[in-house]
């Protein structure tokens, strides 16, 4: 990875005279690790162009990829100012390029420049945002799985779909859940037209839809989670830049 002084933060760095000889420019290839699990966090890195992916470890030896950044998102930014280190690894997607700041750095600069204070607050509250609402999907997903397997394992093979006559006692038998829950999972599956009621009947229009829908830990393209991984890519976006 490549460094040169940085011109700007948050507009022309001439104004902040300290900042100019503690930031630097990154530029990082596509593919190139920006920092990776267990290094200190000692400084935080604003996007100038191009994408970064986080990836924290996922089942077995393959990553998972839990946000994918563009320009003007900050990276590593709580283990900077936590003082902690690094839980996840910074992966340049594409060619990128990238501000370095130490926390000294970023603390004297909100001070003279409070606007970027407030850019870089609206930001962290955009994340804890995000997280909240991927907590709030994976609290779902936790009731839908055990109702789209127990519908699975009794419904009748009907072409592609396949019909089942249940109580919803029945199915929250089957799912292991209450009867509340089970009406929110069934709800939810309902909402993603994975499941139909006709006839006082539960069918499922496409079985290999929702087996898919189970081999994919509940992941749907509109959820909260693929919205999350997704909202870094915003080409255009300049807010901390």
């Amino acid at each position: 990875m490549e460094s040169a002084p940085a011109a700007r933060i948050g507009g022309d760095l001439g104004e902040t005279a300290l900042a100019v000889r503690r930031a630097y420019e990154r530029v990082a290839r596509a593919g190139e690790a920006i920092f990776e699990p267990g290094e200190p966090g000692d400084a935080l890195f604003v996007i100038q162009a191009g994408e970064v992916g986080l990836l924290a470890p996922g089942r077995g030896d393959d990553p998972r990829l839990v946000a994918r950044l563009g320009p003007g998102d900050p990276v590593g930014e709580a283990d900077a100012l936590l003082g902690r280190v690094r839980a996840a690894r910074a992966v340049a997607m594409t060619d990128a390029r990238l501000l370095r700041l130490d926390p000294s750095t970023v603390r004297e600069m909100c001070l003279e420049r409070p606007d970027i204070a407030v850019r870089l607050m609206r930001r962290l509250a955009e994340r804890v945002g995000g997280l909240e609402q991927r907590l709030l999907a994976l609290g779902m997903n936790d009731l839908v799985r055990p109702v789209a397997r127990g519908l699975l394992r009794v419904a009748q093979p009907q072409g592609d779909g396949a019909r089942a006559a249940l109580t919803l006692r029945s199915l929250a038998e089957l799912a292991g859940l209450s009867l509340r829950e089970t009406h929110r999972g069934l709800q939810e599956l309902f909402d993603r037209k994975l499941v139909r009621l006709v006839d006082d009947a539960l069918v499922v229009p496409d079985r290999a839809a929702l087996a898919a829908f189970l081999a994919d830990g509940a992941a749907d393209p509109n959820d909260a989670t693929g919205t999350a991984a997704r909202s870094g890519a915003r080409a255009g976006d300049a807010s901390l830049r």
